[in-house]
């Protein structure tokens, strides 16, 4: 039989509760603080033609500060729309009725969230309403392949990106980016 010292089983003690006490913050933190009880939340709905990469649980934010998330996404049957249903804290509960809605992404690849931008109605928003002044996401896979595909949207050029063959290609630049020199004008004198 081995006798063990005590200071082994106190540092395995102490161990585990270090590592118990990590799951807990790390749980916390996962959760934002909230278990699912107590909340003091209101919910509003929002309407959106395309909703891109957004998932429940995103955040819903007024001038980058989370003042709640985004807690259900589901189609109108009649519209074809999405319906998203916004989870927002009671401390701001003085939105106007007029506030905007957009979907918006944190960076270039971020993660996808609802912007708000009160507006000046002196009626507020109650529980249940609908944020009318909605802006969809913006798919920037498909904003590229438009502008790498449809020759950048330059004007002219030649009759590979369908400008017009009689025209000089650098018809629309103006002359200080041509290299020529120009005159004076009249207007630039003291």
């Amino acid at each position: 039989m081995s006798v063990r010292s005590p200071r082994i089983e106190f540092a395995v003690g102490a161990f585990l509760l270090l590592a118990l006490a990590s799951l807990l913050v790390l749980a916390i933190a996962s959760t934002n603080g909230k278990f699912g009880f107590g909340r003091d939340n209101y919910e509003v709905t929002a309407k959106f033609t395309s909703i891109g990469a957004l998932r429940p649980n995103a955040p819903v934010k007024i001038g980058g500060v989370n003042v709640g998330q985004v807690a259900d996404i589901s189609l109108d049957p009649k519209s074809y729309a999405s319906v998203v249903t916004l989870s927002i804290d009671k401390r701001y509960n003085k939105l106007s009725a007029d506030t905007s809605a957009g979907i918006f992404t944190s960076g270039l690849l971020g993660e996808s969230y609802i912007g708000l931008a009160p507006g000046g109605d002196p009626d507020y928003l109650k529980p249940g309403d609908e944020i009318y002044l909605t802006q969809p996401a913006i798919d920037l896979i498909q904003l590229v392949g438009k502008y790498m595909f449809s020759g950048g949207g330059a004007q002219g050029g030649g009759n590979a990106s369908g400008g017009d063959a009689a025209k000089p290609a650098d018809a629309g630049t103006p002359d200080y980016l041509k290299g020529e020199p120009t005159a004076p004008s009249s207007e630039s004198k003291p």
